[in-house]
């Protein structure tokens, strides 16, 4: 394992403090999932884009998601 020095406002320190506390959670565990999430999030992000792009090169026609169109539609509350 590395070790790692690592800089946070007072405030984040503290709500860190209070969250892993509650959690029974040490910091570095609580840092160290936090990176995890991080890292797995980014991937998400990554694969979002690429396929925002796939559209923009061959968009949808209409016709082709007209029959979904209902299951978006929530209707008021």
């Amino acid at each position: 394992m590395e070790t790692i020095q690592l800089t946070i406002d007072e405030s984040l320190s503290a709500e860190m403090n209070r969250v892993t506390d509650a959690l029974r959670m040490t910091p570095s565990d609580f840092m160290r999932v936090a990176l995890e999430r991080a890292l797995a999030q980014r991937e998400i992000i990554a694969l979002e884009r690429r396929d925002a792009q796939g559209y923009l090169k061959q968009p949808q026609h209409p016709e082709e998601i007209e029959e979904w169109q209902s299951e978006q539609e929530w209707g008021e509350p």
